[in-house]
């Protein structure tokens, strides 16, 4: 039976001092009889032991904080395989190229780091870009494989897709802090995207991050409603709706950092290739 680090912490350290107590009480007693001297032993011994015990849970607590730290990061990365596949699935169902989620997704986190972004808020928003359809889940085939324009009925039920991977991932513990870019990279800068409409600075920060290579990806791939743009006219693009539909300083370190931000992802699989 496998006892608790807690728990075992605890009995080993009762099991030392018990001992400790016992031996050099009987050490020192047949030893020194010299009342002014075992005072002195006494206290002593009591700071050897209070610094070797301190020592000794000082190593057994790093060593169990290490042990569930590798935990942590394995039930992580169990949690991202299991996510991988669902994405995988997810876009193979949209008929999305070249694994399109697991590209924009690190596309967009070489941006975040650019922009100062690390730690857990980039984390969160890698996992938030990886997931941003997930909210398509609930969407006909129909709709998301229609090789031309949708109707306003069709085109106000693909609206809802931000809403719905919100609502999935807030009843995910782990996955509700990377929300954020599943329900809001479809608001734009001027306030006239959707759903919530949200206009500048509102729209939280890895939304209109991602927003930026979203609209990048969507042009210089082929989809089953257009053929891929050329490179020269998807850049020329973002200039153009920079401000608009885009978060203009964001653009703007997009572009400056365009030729690296490729360079990065030249080793990655999938990287889209643009039209001539």
């Amino acid at each position: 039976m496998r006892i608790n680090p807690p728990l075992r912490i605890a009995c080993v350290y009762v099991l030392v001092a018990a001992v400790w107590i016992w031996c050099s009480d009987r050490a020192i007693g047949l030893l020194v009889h010299d009342a002014g001297l075992l005072m002195t032993l006494q206290t002593l011994k009591g700071w050897f032991f209070v610094l070797v015990t301190g020592v000794m849970l000082y190593w057994m607590i790093r060593y169990d904080l290490h042990s569930l730290e590798r935990s942590h990061e394995r039930l992580r990365a169990g949690h991202e395989q299991a996510l991988g596949v669902l994405v995988a699935a997810m876009d193979a169902r949209h008929r999305e190229t070249g694994h399109h989620s697991e590209r924009v997704a690190r596309m967009a986190s070489e941006l975040a780091r650019l922009d100062g972004i690390k730690g857990r808020a980039l984390d969160a928003l890698r996992l938030g870009a990886l997931l941003h359809d997930i909210g398509k889940l609930a969407l006909p085939d129909a709709i998301l494989t229609k090789p031309g324009p949708l109707d306003e009925g069709e085109l106000a039920l693909m609206r809802e897709h931000p809403r719905i991977g919100y609502e999935l991932l807030q009843q995910v513990d782990f996955l509700r802090v990377s929300s954020d870019v599943p329900y809001s990279h479809h608001e734009r800068w001027d306030g006239s995207g959707y759903p919530q409409g949200l206009r500048g600075e509102e729209i939280p920060l890895a939304a209109r991050i991602f927003s930026v290579i979203d609209v990048w990806d969507a042009l210089i791939t082929e989809r089953v409603y257009k053929v891929a743009w050329p490179e020269d006219r998807v850049l020329a693009y973002l200039r153009d709706v920079a401000g608009s539909q885009l978060d203009p300083r964001l653009v703007k370190l997009f572009l400056d950092n365009y030729a690296a931000l490729k360079q990065r992802l030249e080793r990655s699989e999938g990287l889209p290739q643009p039209a001539a």
